[in-house]
């Protein structure tokens, strides 16, 4: 049967009407995100959030009611706050380290006492190393006027990274009091993401999908978030408790170490190695240091326990997930990797086993 001109021209008009809705589409999707764009760490972070706290909610639903908005203020404020403590000590500790330093700069003057002759030795950076200490030792002023654009530098990027790490918290501050308006909406919020899941993957598979992304969320920071707090909190005590200087800067970076899945020895050993040199072998630093070793070295104990609970998917998955995650994407991968690969983990084995009936019949 040969077309008639009529029904070429109407498959061209229905094609060009495809073509043109398709088009408008694809620009109201790219300018709907170009004005989500600002806001997307935002509401990821709020989402994140409202999923790991959620189950929280549900078990003060008992003792205080039936009110999802109080108990979600009631939750994010108590966040809050138990935020607004280790800051403090923060912001307090590097106040009075600055303080000391000028005042020890002030009044006795800033002395950098010349190396030891056993520094030269050292192989291969050993005699650059004991040169440079040496003139800033005996001449300290031209050392800085040399180096002064690498000192510079260096300030800027510093300050630069304070002042990213100061909006990084208020954005957190922002995203968990949107994350208590979720929670306050949390079963509504949780039809609405099994239909999207459902209508993306179908209605058999929606729910079990939208299960595994919030046990994942929640495996994540139970397994990767919470262990490093807990890791700080353990180890931060005996520094506080030792006297150990800047005791909240170094508890700060045990919990960055234990977020980016990097042992806290790195930190844990040089402050041991300090303490015994500057105080000696004595009963309390023996006990110190096996206490801060210990501790540093539970999230090895922690995370078989915490990081796959809850999740069908392989724990091996989810800890590659999340170091993958945080290298592509910072700290919001750490959450969005796992999910990704567990969701993709989950659908190529569905896929391997739902094969086609007839592939299933023997052979004649």
């Amino acid at each position: 049967m040969v077309p008639t001109p009529i029904t070429v021209k109407a498959l061209s008009r229905g094609l060009l009407d495809v073509l043109i809705r398709a088009g408008l589409i694809v620009v109201m999707v790219l300018f709907c995100f170009e004005i989500f764009r600002p806001f997307r760490d935002l509401m990821l972070w709020s989402l994140i959030l409202a999923i790991t706290l959620y189950p929280l909610q549900e078990r003060l639903k008992g003792p205080l009611g039936q009110r999802d908005g109080w108990i979600a203020t009631l939750i994010v404020l108590v966040a809050i706050v138990i935020l607004m403590v280790p800051v403090y000590l923060l912001g307090t500790s590097i106040a009075d380290s600055v303080q000391g330093t000028i005042t020890l700069v002030k009044n006795e003057g800033f002395h950098i006492p010349p190396p030891a002759e056993s520094v030269a030795a050292w192989p291969l950076v050993g005699k650059p190393i004991s040169a440079l200490w040496l003139q800033a030792a005996t001449d300290l002023p031209s050392l800085t006027v040399k180096y002064i654009p690498q000192i510079k530098g260096v300030s800027l990027g510093l300050l630069s990274k304070l002042a990213g790490l100061g909006m990084g918290f208020l954005i957190f501050i922002f995203a968990l009091i949107i994350a208590g308006i979720f929670m306050a909406y949390g079963d509504a919020g949780n039809r609405s993401a099994i239909q999207i899941a459902s209508r993306i993957s179908g209605p058999d598979r929606g729910p079990s999908i939208a299960a595994l992304c919030t046990a994942t969320i929640r495996a994540v920071a139970l397994g990767v978030v919470g262990i490093a707090f807990i890791q700080m909190l353990l180890v931060g005590l005996g520094f506080v408790f030792k006297g150990v200087p800047g005791a909240g800067l170094l508890a700060l970076a045990v919990l960055l170490l234990g977020i980016m899945q990097l042992p806290a020895t790195l930190v844990t050993i040089p402050v041991i190695v300090y303490v015994f040199a500057t105080e000696g072998p004595s009963s309390a630093t023996i006990v110190f240091a096996i206490y801060v070793f210990v501790a540093g070295l539970v999230d090895n104990v922690l995370k078989p326990l915490l990081l796959g609970r809850g999740v069908d998917v392989p724990m091996p998955v989810i800890l590659i997930g999340a170091l993958g995650g945080m290298v592509t994407s910072g700290i919001l991968g750490l959450f969005i990797g796992p999910v990704v690969l567990a969701v993709g983990y989950q659908l190529f084995w569905q896929w391997v086993a739902d094969r086609p009936e007839d592939e299933n019949q023997p052979l004649p």
